[in-house]
């Protein structure tokens, strides 16, 4: 299989960062996802956050799990430190590298799959723990790498590709989040470029666990049952040598609204988001403010976005262990070995 590189290099008339940097340079490979991948539209917000922020890309680290979320990573921040783990298994991985070198900015890039099903324990414990991070879920509602099933946080109600009511109740990653203690919770939508850019630029300057859930449309299994250009049914009727799948290019769907506004999006299967804004008068320092606000909107059908809550003061992992104040790989001999007295004190308090 062949795969498009992109040229390493830029034109000499691109913008550059206060540190340098063009845009292009927080770029990474080209996307193997679908057409119209609401994925690749958050992988654009965090490089368009990143170079606003003036990021250097080397003082980056990404990890992820397994999904098509997870493969996200590749397509931004080349030149940052990468690590794709078990599915399920990134907030681990992720918070022994935090506690490890403390200097860099942790981005944890995950799906409902791989953190609402088998992951959540994970994503409790990481959460509850304020491991300083940029935790983003790119919420789908389906396994995509797997044709499509339910995932956890499906609503109810919902059909499938195949036409199969979903009947199980969802996971609320941003109501669980609020209820564990997240100092920093936040939705987006992967069509709102406008809200989600700067969402992500305020996570990624908050000090502490920072949970955002970005609703990513999947265009892949949208086809409804008995049309006749779909999968389905052009498979039963076709006598083909081959067995070959194409997915087809869809438009990115995309949308703009005033804060406290709702919005009706129409989806490429038929069916509508119903997204409302937070307005301007939203206390976003009140925890039980946002939780109830948050379950008005589902009470009436509606996905409220923007940031819902933070704590600028909240202490996190490091504060709550008392770690050393450097990354360990600047620590010598003389401060990792202090040696059998200062081992002995230690033993002698533990008696």
């Amino acid at each position: 299989m062949t795969y498009l590189a992109k040229p390493k290099l830029h034109h000499p008339s691109l913008t550059k960062n206060r540190v340098g940097y063009t845009r292009r340079d927080y770029e990474g490979a080209v996307s193997t996802l679908c057409a119209g991948c609401g994925h690749d539209s958050i992988s654009a917000a965090i490089i368009q956050a990143c170079w606003e922020l003036d990021i250097e890309p080397h003082r980056v680290a990404k990890l992820s799990g397994i999904g098509c979320s997870s493969k996200t990573p590749t397509y931004f921040l080349s030149a940052s430190h990468g690590f794709n783990t078990v599915h399920g298994r990134m907030p681990s991985v992720l918070t022994g590298a935090n506690l490890a070198n403390r200097e860099l900015l942790y981005l944890g890039v995950s799906g409902d799959g791989d953190s609402a099903s088998i992951g959540i324990g994970q994503f409790v414990h990481a959460i509850r723990r304020g491991v300083d991070m940029v935790y983003i879920v790119e919420n789908n509602g389906v396994y995509g790498l797997t044709k499509g099933q339910f995932s956890a946080t499906a609503d109810t109600g919902s059909k499938s590709k195949k036409g199969a009511v979903n009947t199980d109740s969802p996971v609320d990653m941003v109501g669980l989040a609020l209820q564990l203690g997240a100092s920093f919770v936040a939705r987006g939508f992967s069509g709102d470029k406008a809200q989600l850019v700067p969402l992500l630029k305020a996570a990624m300057t908050h000090k502490g666990a920072a949970f955002v859930d970005v609703i990513s449309p999947c265009v892949a299994f949208n086809n409804h049952a008995g049309s006749t250009k779909s999968y389905d049914y052009v498979r039963e009727h076709n006598h083909a040598l081959n067995r070959l799948d194409f997915i087809p290019a869809c438009a990115e769907i995309t949308t703009d609204y005033a804060p406290g506004e709702m919005k009706e999006v129409h989806q490429h299967d038929g069916s509508t988001l119903r997204l409302r804004k937070l307005p301007d008068s939203h206390d976003a320092g009140d925890r039980v403010a946002a939780m109830n606000y948050l379950h008005q909107c589902e009470a009436r059908g509606e996905i409220v976005t923007g940031l819902l809550y933070v704590d600028e003061l909240a202490p996190d992992l490091h504060a709550h262990l008392d770690t050393a104040p450097v990354a360990f790989n600047t620590l010598g001999e003389r401060e990792l070995c202090p040696g059998s007295a200062a081992l002995e004190k230690i033993n002698a308090g533990l008696r």
